[in-house]
């Protein structure tokens, strides 16, 4: 079992501690607005970059070079994004993360994954998250592009779930990672699923109306293939997974797909680069308790606090989270988180 640093720096005001406000309000109007004002620079420098993954797949990514003001531009950090699902390159919580390294001189790349953001298009197969390979072509393309440079990939939810595989698999791939960190990723698929289903209805009820309206945009982008129309009328976001799943994967049951990408059990073992997962206790779409079920690993940090609900942490309705001075530290750091004392999770006050 990992051992797991509860970090008690963030406390934020009480209007915010509750789990769903943390999760909710990150997307709030006039926050989004700061967050986008924010992110001006970073913005004004992204160039859209097609990547060829391999396997005839097509990903998008927006680059935004160091700033010319950064010192050692032509070595800076390259720093790769990648967003949860049904997120995309432009949610609010990559953009201040984004923003904020970029001001501090690192190369950013935001990753899209397939079928999000604007991208529907590119590829004909649909997406699903066991579609590592692809994300795995992504890293060596930008590798390629910036060889002998300190590559860091940070993911959010489903995006943390999948650096995190990236990290495990890179051996295989002659990848080299010099860090890892996970924003609330999805440990495991199903329990996942569980708390949306038994949870707040309004999670279910986002993701339901999110993916249905990315599935006919998928349709749209390729009628001759995809009707969707039958699978999306009145299901359940568990239904709907099992019989897009049976149709449109190389697996036949649903739990076995879920499996295909979760990282509980000894899958985080096999991790080659050194890896920090940040996470709330209170997380209403991750449970805490399974990240118990996470292999150790020399390679591997756990940063549990108390607040911050999925990807929210919170301080105020500005731009900045916590999240987003907490990071650059972890990106040029050694493996080992400083300055807090670990403690095992069920040993936690």
């Amino acid at each position: 079992m990992p051992v797991v640093t509860v970090d008690e720096s963030f406390v934020p005001p009480r209007w915010l501690r509750n789990s769903h406000a943390q999760t909710v309000f990150p997307s709030n109007p006039v926050r989004a607005a700061a967050v986008r004002e924010f992110a001006g620079s970073l913005l004004t420098a992204s160039r859209e970059w097609l990547l060829d993954c391999g396997a005839g797949v097509t990903l998008q990514a927006f680059e935004s070079a160091a700033p010319a003001t950064a010192d050692r531009r032509d070595d800076a950090p390259v720093s790769v994004l990648l967003h949860g699902w049904e997120g995309s390159a432009d949610s609010l919580y990559v953009l201040s993360l984004a923003a904020t390294l970029h001001g501090l001189g690192h190369t950013i790349v935001r990753l899209n994954l397939r079928d999000h953001g604007v991208t529907h298009h590119l590829n004909e197969e649909l997406f699903h998250s066991c579609r590592l390979a692809e994300v795995v072509g992504a890293v060596k393309q930008i590798t390629a592009r910036y060889p002998r440079r300190q590559l860091n990939l940070i993911g959010f939810s489903l995006g943390g779930n999948f650096m995190l595989r990236v990290g495990a698999d890179a051996p295989n791939h002659g990848v080299d990672i010099a860090r890892i960190v996970a924003i609330s990723p999805v440990l495991d698929p199903d329990r996942t699923m569980t708390a949306l289903e038994s949870g707040l209805w309004v999670y279910d009820r986002y993701f339901i109306d999110k993916w249905s309206r990315s599935l006919r945009i998928k349709s749209h982008a390729w009628p001759h293939l995809y009707d969707f129309e039958a699978i999306l009328r009145g299901k359940s976001l568990r239904t709907m997974t099992e019989e897009l799943v049976r149709a449109h994967t190389e697996y036949t049951a649903l739990p076995d797909y879920l499996a295909g990408y979760a990282i509980t059990g000894s899958r985080l073992a096999r991790l080659a680069a050194p890896a920090t997962i940040v996470t709330a206790l209170d997380d209403p779409i991750i449970p805490a308790a399974d990240l118990e079920r996470l292999a150790a690993s020399p390679l591997l940090d756990i940063i549990a606090t108390r607040y911050g609900g999925h990807c929210g942490f919170l301080q105020s309705l500005g731009p900045k989270t916590w999240i987003d001075g907490l990071v650059p530290g972890l990106v040029s750091s050694t493996p080992a988180v400083s300055g807090i004392d670990p403690v095992p999770l069920l040993q936690r006050s």
